[in-house]
C-alpha cells in the first residue's frame, strides 16, 4: 500500500487500479505523461475473479512486452466445448485462428494484476491507496477530484483529464452524469475455484447446458496439483459462499457424469450479472474504461479483456492530445470502443439467454440448431474468432 500524499496537480488522474486502470497507467508511463493512479482499496486483487485472457488481449499485452510474462503463469486451453449431459453439442477450436495466440489463456485475475503492477513499477509508476473519490467537477479547463484518505481526511487533486476505471459502480461515471443503460439477469451466479477430479481433459473449457441452469468448468494453472478448476454456474438463488457440497451438487446434477469429486473450495462467491453499456464514453475531460463503461454476462469470459483493450487504446490517445494534437481526437475513443462493447454485450447476452433456456421444446430446438450449425467449419471459425475478440483489431 502506497500511503504517500497525493500531489495537488497532475496531467491525468486514473481512478481505479484494476486491469484497465493499470493498463492505462502503463501506456501513459511509457509515453512519459504525468499521471496519478489512485484506488479506494488498501490492496489489489487477491482472488482469482476474471480468469480468462483471450487472443486479442494477449496481442495488446504483447505491445507492452507482457505476453511472455503472463503466458507462463497460465494454462493454454485451445478448445471450447458445449455439452448437454454426456452429449457434445459443439466443439470450438482456436488452433486455426490468425494469431500468435491460438488459445484461451486461463490465468487468475490476481496474477494478471500482479504482472501489470510489476510492469507499471518498471515504467516508474505507482498506485496510491487507499483514496476514495467523492466528487469530480469538470470546470475551468480542468477537473477537480475530491477524495478522502484512509483515515477520512479530505483532499483535492487537479487534473487535465480523468480516466474512470473504477468499476460497475463507478463514482466517476455518476459524477460525470453519464447513464448506464441496461438491466440485470434474473438468475444469480456462483463463482468458485475448486480442487476436484474431473473427467474432461484440461485442454478445454466445458460449457454444460441443463434444465437446472448453465455451468462452465475451466482448468486453472497449478504446477503442484493439476486439479484446480474454475466453476461458474447459474442458480435461482445462489448461497453467499458456496461450499464443497454446493459445487458437488451442481456438477452431479448438470455435469458430464463419471468421476467428479470436489475436494476443496479455494475461493467462492455469488453475484448478480448485469448487461449495461455507458451512454457515452466521454463527458468533456472525463473518460470511462473497463467495467465503468460496460458490464455483461461472464459467458465467453470477455469482461476484463474488453477493459484492458479499452485502456490500451485510450492511454496513447490521451498522450497524443497532451502533446498538442487536437482534443477532438478523443472522440475517436468512443466511436471506436463503444461499438465493440455493444457487440460484446449483445453476443454474451445471446449466449446467456440461449444457455439458460428452461422449457424442454426450446432446449431441444436449441440443441439441434447448435449441433447442426457448428458442423459447418465457417460457423465454428466465426464463433472462435468472436470469442477470441479478434474482430476488435
Amino acid at each position: 500500500m502506497n500511503t504517500t500524499p497525493l500531489p495537488r496537480t497532475t496531467t491525468i488522474a486514473i481512478v481505479g487500479a484494476g486491469p484497465a486502470g493499470l493498463t492505462a497507467a502503463i501506456t501513459l508511463a511509457d509515453a512519459g505523461i504525468d499521471f496519478v493512479l489512485l484506488d479506494r482499496l488498501a490492496q489489489g486483487a487477491n482472488t482469482s475473479r476474471a480468469a480468462v485472457v483471450h487472443a486479442r488481449t494477449l496481442e495488446v499485452l504483447a505491445e507492452l512486452g507482457l505476453d511472455t510474462e503472463l503466458i507462463p503463469r497460465g494454462i493454454q486451453v485451445p478448445i471450447f466445448r458445449v455439452h448437454d449431459g454426456a452429449r457434445t453439442l459443439a466443439k470450438i477450436q482456436f488452433g486455426g485462428l490468425p494469431t500468435a495466440y491460438p488459445y484461451t489463456l486461463m490465468v487468475p485475475q490476481d496474477t494478471t494484476e500482479e504482472v501489470l503492477l510489476e510492469r507499471l513499477h518498471r515504467a516508474g509508476g505507482q498506485v496510491h491507496r487507499p483514496y476514495q473519490v467523492t466528487r469530480i467537477t469538470d470546470e475551468n479547463d480542468g477537473v477537480t477530484i475530491e477524495y478522502t484518505d484512509a483515515v477520512g481526511v479530505a483532499g483535492t487533486i487537479r487534473a487535465d483529464y480523468v480516466i474512470g476505471a473504477d468499476g460497475m459502480h463507478s463514482v466517476v461515471r455518476d459524477q460525470a452524469g453519464i447513464g448506464f443503460t441496461g438491466a440485470a439477469y434474473p438468475e444469480s451466479f456462483v463463482l468458485a475455484d475448486v480442487r476436484m477430479t474431473w473427467p474432461i481433459a484440461r485442454d478445454e473449457v466445458a460449457l454444460h447446458l441443463s434444465p437446472e441452469g448453465v455451468t462452465v468448468v475451466a482448468p486453472l494453472p497449478d504446477a503442484d496439483q493439476p486439479d484446480r478448476y474454475r466453476v461458474v454456474a447459474t442458480l435461482d438463488d445462489a448461497p453467499e459462499h458456496p461450499t464443497v457440497a454446493d459445487i458437488q451438487t451442481i456438477l452431479d446434477t448438470r455435469g458430464p457424469g463419471g468421476d467428479v469429486k470436489v475436494t476443496e473450495v479455494l475461493w467462492s462467491s455469488r453475484f448478480r450479472v448485469h448487461h449495461r453499456v455507458a451512454d457515452r464514453y466521454r463527458a468533456g475531460r472525463i473518460l470511462l474504461a473497463g467495467d465503468a463503461a460496460h458490464v455483461h454476462s461472464p459467458a465467453g469470459g470477455q469482461g476484463m479483456n474488453t477493459g484492458i483493450q479499452d485502456a490500451a487504446f485510450l492511454g496513447p490517445l490521451l498522450a497524443r492530445v497532451v502533446r498538442g494534437e487536437p482534443e477532438t481526437l478523443l472522440d475517436t475513443y468512443e466511436t471506436t470502443r463503444r461499438p465493440v462493447a455493444l457487440e460484446v454485450v449483445a453476443f454474451t447476452d445471446r449466449m446467456t439467454r440461449m444457455a439458460t433456456l428452461r422449457p424442454r421444446p426450446a432446449r431441444l430446438l436449441r440443441n439441434t440448431v447448435l449441433s447442426l450449425a457448428t458442423r459447418i467449419p465457417a460457423v465454428r471459425t466465426r464463433l472462435a474468432f468472436r470469442i477470441a475478440e479478434l474482430q476488435t483489431r
